[in-house]
């Protein structure tokens, strides 16, 4: 976030100068507000560039074991060009490298999910999958692993046929 609010003032400082020397050459023919409104706006795109960059960014320097399984894409009234053109503020992505089975339950894979987001930390999480039965679970404390591969405590959410993140988890993506 520092580097990006540098680079939107350096883009700014660099529009301005660039205006000030076409206005030399041009013999002072140009407006004098012509400088700060060209400042401004390279300003405001060069920050829209980085909203739409971040999500590229973000998961092209992510290791090649995590996956990513589902983006969230957000809109928002004081951004208008997000109604053209959804930004992807947060995803999540698989490690697909912790991936662990037991051999008495062939079904079931354990992994860490990761979450991401434009204005927040990472986060990660462990994430239970059952693959023919479409459903997963986020493993808390008061969880136990039996010696026959049998999970206690867990609480399991059911979900769709298409959902992402077993999808991802269990091989369909």
């Amino acid at each position: 976030m520092f580097w990006e609010l540098i680079a939107t003032l350096v883009a700014g400082v660099a529009a301005a100068g660039l205006v000030m020397l076409v206005n030399r050459i041009a013999g002072g023919r140009l407006p004098r507000w012509f400088a700060p409104v060209a400042a401004g706006a390279v300003m405001i795109a060069t920050t829209i560039f980085n909203e739409y960059d971040w999500y590229a960014r973000t998961s092209g320097a992510l290791p090649e074991t995590l996956v990513v399984a589902q983006t969230v894409e957000g809109r928002a009234i004081y951004r208008p060009w997000t109604y053209l053109w959804p930004i992807v503020e947060r995803f999540a992505a698989v490690d697909m490298a912790s991936a662990r089975q037991h051999p008495g339950q062939p079904g079931l894979k354990l992994v860490d999910v990761y979450f991401f987001g434009r204005w927040s930390p990472a986060s990660d999480v462990s994430v239970l999958a059952d693959c023919p039965g479409l459903r997963r679970a986020v493993l808390a404390e008061g969880v136990s692993f039996e010696s026959d591969g049998q999970i206690k405590g867990v609480e399991w959410v059911k979900v769709a046929d298409g959902d992402p993140l077993v999808g991802t988890i269990c091989g369909a993506r």
